[in-house]
């Protein structure tokens, strides 16, 4: 395969440091005169311990909004997509197990085509809908672009020219899962996207092979709480990508143009000892899977300074730090492009997956309580202080 280049060119690095947006080297986004804040607070969770089935969830996979402005959301465990008002009430429901038109296998991932259908990724294929005001009709069924994978949970998106982008693992003769972009024309004609080089993409893991009688099988080891490969797509084209040791981001545009992100040098925060602890279990249940005499990675004294990233409904994309602590709120550096343009800070009890849904003025995840309830919530946002 030939992979992405993993940085931009040093003429654009350096044009992009030099102050795209206004900022210096070495100076902070918190620095930028004039960056706004958008504070964030739950206003409505979706969600029951007991009572009605709509609304006890179980996996949920994704949350979109409508062109109504209706929450609609995948469960996987019931395999349903159940479409509420911005209230919180059930409008409708649909989907349901099976393999038939219109019933879905754990339906993980929902996106709206240009065209304003809702594509729904299951098992092993995507299938559509038409949503109206009262309900949703089945439209057709399109298999997975990527070959064997089953229970494959991973983004898609529709590009600049309409055209459907799944997102996934796919084999070569030198990387058995390199994760890449798999544009699908009209035709059913794949194109194919490594979105980095195999280094790159497996950065904080290594693996180790064994023989257990006549099979020879892989087991994949990782630091705990160390680095990591991150990507992130966009409707429309764009697509980024980045390790969470440094905030240094590749962003590439849907001309095929690559800028470069870069922030200062942050530093993560600290373990504690409840975490070293947490990852000292993990190696070690690591080391006894491999039969090795030790880990090959330590544990690090910090985490690392990104958590993830993601693009919003206008294209915008959002830079998680990782939170310390002890702290409630998470906060993202919102970047129209490479210009720096918002700060946004929402509640640490959003989880991390599913990816938010997010616009300007709102965001979409889950909750989850101290018996594992999970809830779908919405967040308001307005001017911080």
């Amino acid at each position: 395969m030939t992979p992405v280049p993993a940085r931009a060119t040093i003429a654009t690095a350096l044009l992009l440091t030099a102050g795209c947006d206004g900022r210096g080297a070495g100076e902070a986004p918190g620095d930028v005169p004039g960056i706004p804040t958008f504070e964030g607070a739950i206003d409505l969770e979706i969600g029951e311990i007991t009572g009605d089935d709509p609304y006890l969830f179980t996996s949920v996979g994704s949350i979109v909004e409508d062109m109504w402005g209706r929450i609609v959301v995948a469960d996987m465990q019931s395999s349903e997509i159940r479409v509420f008002e911005p209230n919180g009430s059930l409008a409708f429901l649909f989907g349901g197990p099976g393999e038939g038109p219109g019933e879905l296998s754990r339906p993980c991932c929902l996106e709206f085509a240009p065209g304003g259908e809702l594509w729904v990724r299951e098992s092993a294929r995507y299938s559509v809908f038409r949503l109206d005001s009262a309900g949703a009709e089945f439209q057709r069924v399109l298999r997975s672009p990527h070959p064997g994978q089953i229970g494959l949970i991973a983004p898609f998106v529709f590009d600049a020219d309409g055209q459907f982008v799944s997102v996934g693992p796919v084999r070569t003769d030198d990387d058995p899962s390199a994760t890449a972009r798999l544009r699908v024309d009209a035709d059913g004609v794949v194109d194919t996207v490594f979105l980095a080089d195999g280094e790159r993409q497996t950065v904080g893991q290594t693996t180790v092979s064994r023989t257990v009688g006549n099979s020879r099988f892989t087991i994949y080891l990782h630091q705990p709480l160390g680095p990591t490969w991150i990507h992130a797509h966009a409707n429309g084209g764009a697509w980024a990508e980045a390790v969470t040791s440094e905030y240094s981001i590749n962003l590439h545009q849907p001309n095929g143009s690559i800028a470069l992100i870069e922030g200062p040098a942050l530093e993560g925060p600290m373990l504690t000892p409840a975490e070293r602890e947490w990852a000292r279990e993990r190696m070690d249940r690591e080391i006894e899977r491999a039969e090795l005499a030790e880990h090959p990675f330590g544990i690090p004294e910090r985490k690392p300074p990104l958590a993830a990233m993601f693009f919003d409904r206008r294209g915008r994309l959002w830079i998680e730090k990782t939170a310390a602590a002890g702290a409630t709120m998470r906060e993202a550096d919102v970047y129209d492009g490479t210009t720096l343009t918002a700060r946004y800070r929402w509640p640490l009890r959003i989880r991390d997956y599913p990816a938010p849904w997010a616009t300007e003025s709102a965001l979409y995840g889950v909750t989850v309580d101290s018996l594992g309830v999970q809830r779908v919530a919405r967040v308001r946002f307005g001017p911080g202080s």
